[in-house]
């Protein structure tokens, strides 16, 4: 599913020209909340009314090509796991400008008390809810 859009603006980019790591993440994290509403109708509303969220405990990002100025940037998520208190997803950072992969994240986070900041368990009502968005290991 397609969590993101946006465009590698000028101020983006570092001194060599080309997007800096900071700004990956900051696309790759405002697609997640995108995925979270997608997958399981989450807001932040809901975080505030409920107490409950999300927290990132494991970032692999893996850099495939230069993203330069100007270009056009779309982010894919695939969901690949969920557990008892964590799902992953695997996110695609796709250079539209280019038709090439720029970069993908493995992101695996626990669904969390914002209250007593743990992990807790994924209700099964949610896991119900997600398991459309579950991609097999095919």
């Amino acid at each position: 599913m397609i969590v993101y859009k946006g465009v590698s603006h000028p101020a983006l980019c570092d001194i060599m020209g080309h997007m800096t790591t900071r700004h990956y993440m900051a696309m790759f994290d405002d697609g997640s909340y995108h995925f979270l509403y997608e997958a399981f109708g989450w807001t932040g509303a809901i975080a505030k009314s409920k107490d409950t969220g999300w927290a990132d405990v494991r970032h692999v990002i893996d850099y495939q090509a230069e993203v330069a100025a100007g270009d056009l940037l779309e982010i894919t998520a695939q969901l690949v796991k969920v557990g008892n208190k964590s799902i992953t997803v695997i996110y695609s950072m796709h250079n539209r400008s280019r038709a090439e992969l720029a970069a993908t994240l493995e992101s695996t986070s626990v669904y969390f008390d914002l209250l007593a900041r743990v992990a807790i368990p994924i209700t099964e009502s949610m896991k119900t809810a997600v398991s459309g968005h579950l991609v097999s290991d095919s």
